[in-house]
C-alpha cells in the first residue's frame, strides 16, 4: 500500500502552505482550496482535513479538521503515552483513527508502515507488517473487531509482535470488557480512547480526557471541549451550529461538541460510556442500557461478540434484541444471561452470526444489524 503521497499531501497541510486534503473510501484523495471550505470571512483557521465520520448512525459527515486541532490532539496522545514512536497503520485512512496514525507520524517525524487491507484484515497481515516496524517505540491503533480476531487462536508470532507495542489503542466502539481482560492478561498494553471525528478522533485515553481536553456530563450526555474539537461540517451550517458551541471555561473561551453517547464518571472521576442516547431501551416501562446487557452477555461463555439495539414490540414498546457471535446453543446463552442479569435485560430476540456486519472502518454496521434484529422479532 503506497501512502507515501498521502503522506506529502498531509504534511504539506499541516504546514499551512497545502490545500485541505480529503480522502476517499478507496484510499484515494482529493485537495480543497481553503476558500472553498466556507468558514467564515477573516478566519485565520487553517483547514488540513475533511474527513468523513463513520455513518454507523445515519449519513456520514464531513468534518472540517484545523492544523491547530489536529497538533492538540497529537500532543496531547504523546503526553499520554509517553514518547512518540512509529505507528502501524491498520484502518482506512478516510476516518479519522487512520487518518491520525500518519497525521501523529508526520509531526513525529517517523515513517509509519501500513498494512495492505486490500484482502481485508487478517491475523496474518497484521503480523507481517508488525515485523516491519524499526522503531523501539511502537504504536498500532485498533477497533475490538481486529483485536478480537488477532486474539482468536492467536499464533505465537502474533502474540509476539503484538506485546512489542508499547500502546496499542483500542477505540471506535463498546470494548467487550472480557476481551480487555484476555488481552492485558496477556501482556498486551491496551489503551481504551473514546472520541469521534468531531474530536480528532480519541481525546478520552482509558477515561482521562488527553492534556487540554476538557470533559462535561450534561443531562447524562458526553460533552468534550477544546483544542482538538473540530471547526464544523463542510456544507451543513445548520448542523454545525447544532453540534458545536463556545462558552468562557475558567476564563477562557472553549469550544464544545455534543456528542450523541451517554455517559458518567466514576469514582475516580474516569469517564464510562454507557451507550448512545438512541441505544436507551425502554421495555415495558423500565430503561436498559445496551451497553450493560452486551457486557453482559460478553461473559457467558461461548460467547466472543455481542451487539444489543432497542425494537420495536406491541406488546413491551421495545424489547432488547441481540446480535451474537458464539459457539453456545440459544438455550445456553439465556441459561448463562439470566444468571447474570436481571430478568428485563436478558435479550427476547437474538440472532446468532459467524461475523457481526461490518463498516469500513471495522466497527459494527448499526443500521444492518437493526435491520436484521427488527425482522427477526417481527417474524417472531
Amino acid at each position: 500500500m503506497n501512502i507515501e503521497p498521502l503522506l506529502k499531501a498531509l504534511s504539506e497541510a499541516l504546514s499551512g502552505e497545502g490545500p485541505a486534503v480529503q480522502i476517499a473510501p478507496d484510499g484515494s484523495f482529493s485537495l480543497i482550496p481553503q476558500t472553498e471550505l466556507g468558514l467564515p470571512a477573516g478566519s485565520d483557521t487553517e483547514i488540513a482535513a475533511v474527513v468523513l465520520t463513520s455513518g454507523s448512525t445515519g449519513t456520514p459527515k464531513r468534518t472540517l479538521l484545523s492544523v491547530d486541532a489536529l497538533a492538540a490532539s497529537s500532543v496531547g496522545t504523546a503526553l499520554a503515552l509517553r514518547g512518540e514512536g512509529q505507528w502501524l497503520l491498520a484502518l482506512p485512512t478516510n476516518y479519522v483513527a487512520g487518518l491520525q496514525v500518519l497525521v501523529r507520524s508526520l509531526f513525529a517525524g517517523t515513517r509509519p508502515w501500513a498494512i495492505d487491507l486490500s484482502g481485508g484484515f487478517t491475523p496474518e497481515a497484521f503480523t507481517e507488517a508488525a515485523l516491519e516496524l524499526t522503531d523501539k517505540m511502537r504504536f498500532t491503533s485498533l477497533v475490538p473487531t481486529q483485536l478480537t480476531r488477532l486474539l482468536t487462536n492467536p499464533s505465537a508470532e502474533t502474540l509476539t509482535v503484538l506485546r512489542r507495542f508499547n500502546a496499542i489503542l483500542l477505540g471506535g466502539g463498546p470494548v467487550n470488557p472480557v476481551l480487555l481482560e484476555a488481552a492485558r492478561g496477556a501482556g498486551l498494553n491496551v489503551v481504551t480512547t473514546y472520541g469521534m471525528s468531531e474530536t480528532c478522533g480519541g481525546a478520552v485515553y482509558d477515561g482521562v480526557p488527553l492534556d487540554g481536553v476538557q470533559l462535561a456530563i450534561r443531562d447524562g450526555r458526553v460533552l468534550l471541549g477544546g483544542p482538538v474539537v473540530a471547526s464544523g461540517y463542510l456544507g451543513d451550517a445548520e448542523l454545525s451550529a447544532a453540534s458545536f458551541f463556545e462558552e468562557e471555561h475558567d476564563g477562557e473561551l472553549v469550544r464544545w461538541y455534543e456528542s450523541g453517547d451517554q455517559g458518567e464518571l466514576d469514582s475516580e472521576g474516569r469517564l464510562r460510556v454507557l451507550g448512545r442516547v438512541d441505544d436507551v431501551i425502554i421495555t415495558g416501562g423500565l430503561k436498559v442500557s445496551a451497553v450493560a446487557v452486551a457486557d453482559g452477555l460478553h461473559r457467558v461463555p461461548g460467547v466472543r461478540e455481542a451487539f444489543v439495539v432497542p425494537v420495536s414490540s406491541d406488546e413491551w414498546g421495545q424489547q432488547v434484541a441481540a446480535m451474537v457471535v458464539a459457539s453456545c446453543s440459544l438455550p445456553e446463552l439465556l441459561a448463562g444471561a439470566a444468571a447474570i442479569m436481571e430478568a428485563h435485560l436478558v435479550p427476547k430476540t437474538v440472532v446468532f452470526v459467524s461475523e457481526l456486519p461490518l463498516l469500513a472502518t471495522g466497527k459494527p454496521d448499526r443500521t444492518a444489524i437493526l435491520a436484521t434484529l427488527s425482522a427477526a422479532a417481527n417474524a417472531a
